[in-house]
């Protein structure tokens, strides 16, 4: 057997049309949800729902949607309610041309949470989604009960200055619609990243790549890229937890090693919120509710099932 080696990323051409582990995502109920939202306007947002319990809302991150759950829906649905939602901009929610900073999506969380009425509830974000969570703790944790967030950014890294600076570039943003433009489901593959890539397959680069085959979704993509993650509000972020801690329970999930987010930034998000319970894994990626997904799920449980 070939020993594996991690991030090594299959030829685009060589993968499968399905994963090579099964998933129930698309067996999981599907919901179209019309959210009045004070910076979206009445926005359209899709959820997928599996299992039983008290409610549990996950938020995907940046190049992917609630699909990226399909792996932990059957163990977190054996105690919880998932409610997996395709924020604003991705999957198959609308992608309406407004600004996407992160406030205005913790806000879009809040009035999704008060629409659904499932608040207080429990709260897992992953990277983009884990740290738009963060904000919504910040300003409504009437509305959080327990928040994980995985692998998140929100440290204003040195990179993230430079793709700021790389994106305000006149011309950059049809430079960046040209690139990803060209070949969607291409692009996708490229900018995912697993430990184990022999988990892609062309399911996935469809599901990720099919909003970027429109404008209206490359828009939104760059708006992920240059509101969301803006590296100013990542300080305001940043100089908010100097002052305060985060007002809900929290646990940090990061890797060892990863391509994406460095782990340092979960050093130094823990040494901000001291008070927050820090869980490191092994042999795992940004995504490691898919590539580690039942080491995630043993994390996870305990801390989400407390105050149940």
């Amino acid at each position: 057997m070939t020993a594996l080696r991690p991030f090594h990323q299959h030829r685009f051409g060589d993968l499968p049309d399905e994963p090579r582990v099964p998933h129930p995502y698309f067996e999981a109920t599907a919901r179209e949800v019309e959210v009045a939202s004070s910076d979206f306007g009445r926005v359209r947002i899709h959820l997928k729902e599996h299992g039983s319990g008290p409610p549990l809302l996950l938020v995907h991150g940046l190049m992917t949607s609630s699909y990226s759950f399909r792996y932990v829906l059957e163990p977190l649905g054996s105690r919880f309610r998932c409610i997996a939602v395709d924020l604003p901009g991705a999957g198959r929610s609308d992608k309406p041309d407004v600004a996407y900073g992160p406030e205005a999506m913790a806000r879009l969380l809040a009035e999704l949470i008060e629409t659904l009425g499932i608040g207080p509830c429990r709260v897992l974000g992953n990277s983009m989604g884990g740290y738009v969570s963060m904000w919504l703790a910040l300003r409504r944790p009437d509305l959080v009960s327990r928040l994980v967030s995985v692998h998140c950014p929100g440290v204003p890294l040195r990179r993230l200055q430079l793709l700021k600076a790389a994106l305000s570039a006149p011309g950059a943003g049809r430079v960046l619609d040209w690139v990803v433009a060209r070949d969607p489901e291409r692009w996708a593959h490229k900018n995912v990243h697993y430990w184990d890539e022999s988990l892609k397959s062309l399911e996935e680069a469809r599901e990720y790549g099919a909003p970027l085959r429109t404008p209206e979704g490359r828009r939104a993509f760059a708006r992920h890229l240059g509101d969301t993650l803006d590296v100013n509000d990542m300080a305001r972020f940043v100089a908010e937890l100097e002052r305060a801690e985060l007002p809900v329970p929290l646990q940090l999930l990061f890797v060892k090693k990863d391509p994406m987010v460095p782990p340092r930034v979960g050093r130094q998000l823990h040494a901000l919120i001291p008070g927050a319970e820090m869980v490191w894994l092994e042999e795992a990626s940004h995504f490691c509710h898919v590539d580690a997904p039942d080491r995630v799920v043993r994390a996870v449980m305990p801390f989400l099932l407390q105050g149940s």
